[in-house]
């Protein structure tokens, strides 16, 4: 995953942490704005998400993040 989409994930996931709580889920969809108007990140999150993690479509904001900060 390119680093420019991950620090915009992790500053999406910190975000969502200290509005809602450490116990707040998000998809991948949380880092994009409500059109597509780059799908080639979009499917480069997803593939991230669905096919290198096999992640449920909703998860904790702080497993996402650290998986991150990890750089997995």
């Amino acid at each position: 995953m390119r680093e420019s989409l991950r620090h915009k994930a992790i500053a999406v996931c910190e975000d969502k942490i200290v509005k809602k709580g450490d116990t707040v889920g998000l998809s991948f969809y949380a880092f994009f704005a409500n059109k597509n108007d780059n799908p080639e990140l979009l499917m480069e999150a997803a593939e991230w998400w669905i096919r290198t993690h096999a992640l449920d479509h909703f998860e904790k904001a702080a497993k996402i993040r650290d998986l991150m900060k990890s750089g997995a």
